[in-house]
């Protein structure tokens, strides 16, 4: 109850946007030299960046993608094309630099933090950041995945370190995660959270076929039953289906919307932890960027739920924040058109 009266505290930091902001920016895309809303989501971006850190064309060079990683117990029922050591296996690989992410990020000018926030493996390296509850979840067929405590400790912790990070002079943010078996924990979500049935929630994951698939539905059918998570509490949703890197993103959605930094959401599984930060936090919502349309067959249904619609379609599916940090580029783009785009004034073009 203490953690969860805290985090109720934390929350009340998201405040509204800019709406004077949001119309200043309006104004002014209207009198750049092109015809009004030509330049369709480059605009809607423009105006979101205004609203979330109350300037005009913020400077947001500084930023980050945040890669929480934890395992599943849910893996025990072979639903995954990987076994689980894989998660271990990559949190060495972002760290190491030779993960997509981090080519990615290079080319965005964007800093990797990778987060043990339940791997199931004792990692030590000087760049990773332990925030371990527990070392993996409990296979959520047979019981909770873990304890609400549990839940919501990891999204204290999302929420700080996003803060800290903030406190540092990071202005925009990524959300990217590692384990395997977390398509599942996030289909299950989809399904309690997002209105929708497991078979429409569940897609191919990391690349299983149709029979892996339609055993992978379920799967989540067993772990819903076991377990009766409710629509009307989502942190104990979270917790009974959910994942410990699920629950860090969470956090990390809320801790940038508190410190009025805008929060770009990767794919299935990220739009996961949005739905969940959303459905506790509505006003949170504002404050996140849709990247793409990953080739989970729930994720535009999930992505609708939030109210977030994606900028690219590029059939990806890896994860890791690999989406997301490929929209760094387009925020760029928005706010380079805001900077640098000549007014119907200043180039002497007529507007008739």
């Amino acid at each position: 109850m203490k953690n969860e009266t805290y985090l109720m505290g934390l929350i009340e930091q998201i405040h509204p946007l800019n709406r004077e902001q949001i119309e200043a920016v309006q104004l002014h895309l209207n009198n750049l030299t092109k015809p009004p809303g030509s330049l369709g989501k480059l605009e809607e971006i423009a105006k979101q960046i205004a609203g979330v850190t109350g300037e005009i064309s913020a400077d947001l060079s500084k930023r980050a993608v945040i890669v929480m990683a934890g395992d599943h117990g849910v893996c025990e029922e072979g639903i995954s094309a990987f076994p689980a050591e894989v998660t271990p296996q990559m949190v060495l690989n972002f760290l190491s630099g030779g993960a997509c992410v981090n080519v990615l990020a290079r080319g965005a000018g964007a800093d990797v933090y990778c987060v043990d926030m339940g791997v199931n493996a004792d990692l030590e390296h000087p760049s990773l950041i332990t925030c371990k509850t527990r070392k993996g979840t409990a296979n959520m067929t047979k019981e909770q995945a873990m304890t609400r405590d549990e839940a919501l400790a990891a999204i204290i912790d999302g929420f700080h370190l996003t803060e800290k990070l903030a406190a540092d002079g990071y202005r925009m943010f990524a959300t990217g995660e590692m384990g395997i078996g977390n398509t599942t924990a996030s289909a299950a979500l989809c399904a309690v959270l997002g209105n929708m049935s497991a078979d429409e929630a569940v897609g191919l994951g990391t690349g299983i076929n149709e029979e892996r698939r339609m055993h992978k539905v379920d799967v989540v059918n067993r772990a819903i039953a076991c377990n009766a998570p409710s629509v009307s509490d989502p942190i104990g949703a979270l917790a009974k289906v959910g994942g410990l890197e699920i629950a860090g993103l969470v956090g990390v959605i809320l801790g940038a919307a508190a410190n009025r930094c805008p929060v770009i959401i990767d794919g299935f599984i990220s739009s996961a932890a949005a739905l969940v930060a959303a459905s506790i936090a509505p006003q949170s919502a504002a404050y996140m960027i849709g990247s793409h349309l990953s080739q989970e067959q729930g994720h535009r249904k999930l992505l609708e739920q939030i109210g977030l619609s994606p900028m690219i379609h590029l059939d990806m599916r890896l994860g890791e924040g690999t989406g997301a940090v490929l929209c760094f580029h387009l925020v760029d783009a928005a706010l380079r058109v805001m900077r640098e785009m000549a007014t119907f004034e200043s180039a002497g073009v007529s507007r008739e």
